[in-house]
């Protein structure tokens, strides 16, 4: 129900500062800024400034074997998990913890998931209650309750439920539905007929066999019940929305009482499903109406012996890495057949995780205190209102913008909540975590996510509550709250650092805290208001006029080829590259406005220009495994980080200076095809 616009940081850390090279018997030297040995000085910055900044680190970083990505997040992502996980170990060896504190339950819930002895002897009994579950149902007229109780247990198929705020009145929630049940990324692996979606289809339907097999069934009877799975689960792909789709806020609102639900989607008790949850409600939101219709149809059509199947397919595939060895390695073998990475992370890394997953405003309470010190969080407050001026200024002087536009504009970038390191107030987790039983401490922190969830409904809407955990590298702008949050995982180096200069940080963190700032705007922000409450608050002309720029960012990104016959989805990825754009020419004014008339320094040959525009570009490398890349074009909102460096850049005028781009280098673009918005 709630969409959090986010950067691409599905990994998080922190780190001290950039690395550079040293004898062996030494320490590294600790660079505060630009690395040197990271730049590839012989290619030309006017033709390609990824290459440029990062061609000295790309040729110098292998990829790790664990690893379908590596780059920047991933080096802070790993070394913030080091972190966690010395916090871990340190209170998983206290066993004398008070019941119930803090330190018992992140305690006993990394020792229970590290106790791999214990877990292997179990193999798959512990699901057993769940996978009874499944088995209960004996006619269709069964799957609502069926459904509801696995709903309840964190156990997913069919659909999605749940309880955000209202996207037209954002003081209140509302329960909603969205389409969902499915086991590989994106409804196109199931439709596509081009080689890479075959080759991971065939890979799919073995992994399910493999893992019936893993149950105790023979090879044919596996190899029946993949068979049922896939043209289950190929039915609901066939309903679903693309991505594009469900980008569009006012096309997914849709406000219907239960009887028009029970109207639009007949063959499926919805009000009994609800029940059964424990929700009482009048109205819902239907993200997707034509897949509940879909859906109700099966419901009724669908063999209970195939739902049953279906089921405890979704209930052992949810579980696999709760589970024994073999059910790990049979679900990592998927993964390697989708994103093409060699080698399973360690069992602590995975765990530690899992751990911040399940408890992680415990654990970041004390990943805080090591971690992000008061002063490091003032001084990027300072940023951000140092940002907002800045970007309230350049609304009210856009050519393209009348006067109540802007007015409304400003009064929205004026209402933003700022959310910056860690809540004011943490979340106390009311349930029980036991040092010997791994399984059940992940379904009890799930109930309990799903039951905090669900008991919104009725209340005042929580402004306070966060989406992402302290310890996580990654940011994100929500737009019924109309806010912008910044988790302390990613407040560290090569993002913000205390000791390197402004204009390093300003291209790194400041380019962080642009973008969150512009997904307020972007295609999807811009139809909310102030309060958080989808409305068209833009004139007619305005918006037509805001349309044709962002066509032209449309038009750029679609034109990437990142592998080649794949392109960039310019539809897909448009917010994030609005926001990529508006990001970067923000942050370079506020860096700007923050020297008060003083030229920057030259420091290590470069301009304050030059550094500003290396600092932003070095927090985007990455090596990426083709599969992983096919599958990221497919499903990632975010362009490849190479395009992230190049798109924006390439419409920037004071990086054209900076670097010298004139006509006849590879970077230049006609003025005419280089969108400016903000």
């Amino acid at each position: 129900m709630k969409r959090l616009k986010t950067l691409p940081l599905a990994l998080g850390l922190v780190a001290t500062g950039l690395i550079a090279q040293a004898p062996a018997d030494k320490a590294p030297a600790v660079i505060h800024g630009i690395n040197p040995a990271n730049l590839d000085t012989s290619v030309k910055p006017c033709d390609d400034f990824y290459e440029y900044a990062n061609g000295g680190w790309l040729k110098a970083t292998q990829m790790p074997a664990d690893k379908s990505r590596y780059g920047a997040f991933n080096e802070l992502y790993d070394h913030n998990r080091t972190i966690l996980h010395e916090i871990l170990e340190q209170a998983a060896a206290n066993k004398k913890a008070k019941w119930g504190s803090v330190d018992q339950k992140v305690g006993d819930y990394y020792a229970a998931a590290m106790d791999t002895a214990r877990i292997d002897k179990l193999g798959a009994k512990p699901a057993a209650g769940d996978l009874a579950i499944a088995d209960s149902l004996k006619s269709n007229e069964d799957l609502p309750e069926v459904l509801a109780k696995l709903h309840n247990r964190g156990i997913g198929g069919g659909f999605g439920f749940g309880v955000g705020q209202d996207d037209k009145d954002s003081t209140k929630y509302i329960s909603g539905y969205n389409q969902g049940g499915l086991g590989m990324p994106d409804r196109d692996y199931y439709l596509k007929d081009d080689a890479r979606s075959k080759t991971v289809r065939a890979a799919y339907e073995a992994h399910i066999a493999r893992t019936f097999q893993l149950l105790g069934e023979q090879e044919g009877p596996a190899k029946d019940a993949a068979s049922v799975v896939m043209r289950v689960e190929t039915a609901l792909a066939q309903a679903s929305w693309t991505r594009v789709e469900n980008r569009d806020p006012i096309k997914t609102y849709n406000k219907l009482t239960m009887a028009d639900l029970a109207a639009k989607a007949p063959g499926f008790d919805w009000k009994a499903y609800m029940s059964d949850r424990g929700v009482k409600a009048k109205d819902v939101l239907v993200a997707q109406p034509s897949f509940l219709t879909a859906f109700a149809k099966m419901a009724s059509e669908v063999s209970p012996s195939d739902w049953r199947t279906y089921l405890r397919w979704h209930v052992i595939s949810g579980a696999s890495g709760l589970l024994s060895k073999p059910f790990e390695d049979e679900a990592f073998s998927f993964t390697q057949a989708l994103t093409g990475q060699p080698q399973q992370e360690d069992r602590w890394k995975r765990m530690t995780a899992a751990t911040d997953r399940a408890l992680g405003e415990a654990l970041g309470q004390v990943y805080v205190k090591q971690a992000f010190p008061p002063e490091a969080k003032q001084k990027v407050l300072d940023m951000v209102h140092n940002m907002q001026a800045v970007l309230r200024d350049d609304i009210e002087t856009l050519p393209w913008m009348d006067a109540p536009t802007k007015a409304a504009a400003v009064k929205k970038l004026d209402a933003f909540m700022v959310k910056m390191g860690y809540p004011d107030k943490w979340k106390t987790y009311k349930f029980d975590v036991k040092r010997d039983d791994f399984y059940g401490n992940a379904r009890r922190a799930a109930e309990f996510r799903i039951q905090e969830n669900l008991h919104k409904l009725g209340h005042p809407v929580d402004r306070a509550e966060w989406g992402m955990t302290p310890p996580t590298v990654n940011a994100y702008y929500n737009p019924s709250l109309n806010e912008i949050v910044f988790p302390a995982g990613i407040l560290q180096a090569p993002f913000f650092d205390p000791k390197a200069d402004d204009a390093v940080n300003y291209g790194g963190i400041g380019v962080v805290i642009g973008h969150e700032m512009t997904h307020g705007f972007d295609d999807q922000g811009c139809q909310y208001d102030a309060e958080g409450n989808l409305k068209n608050w833009w004139s007619d002309s305005v918006k037509k006029n805001y349309d044709a720029r962002t066509g032209l960012v449309v038009k750029e990104f679609d034109a990437f080829e990142p592998i080649p016959g794949e392109h960039i989805n310019g539809k897909l990825t448009l917010g994030e590259n609005i926001a990529d754009l508006g990001g970067l020419k923000i942050a370079y004014l506020a860096w700007k406005r923050s020297l008060k008339g003083k030229d920057a320094p030259v420091i290590g040959g470069f301009t304050g220009d030059q550094r500003f525009f290396l600092g932003f570009a070095s927090v985007w490398r990455e090596h990426t495994r083709p599969q992983y890349s096919s599958m990221a074009l497919k499903v990632d909102p975010h362009s490849p980080g190479k395009f992230r460096v190049l798109g924006p850049l390439a419409n920037m005028p004071e990086f054209y200076k900076a670097f010298d781009v004139t006509d006849g280098c590879k970077m230049f673009r006609p003025e005419a095809d280089r969108p400016s918005i903000w």
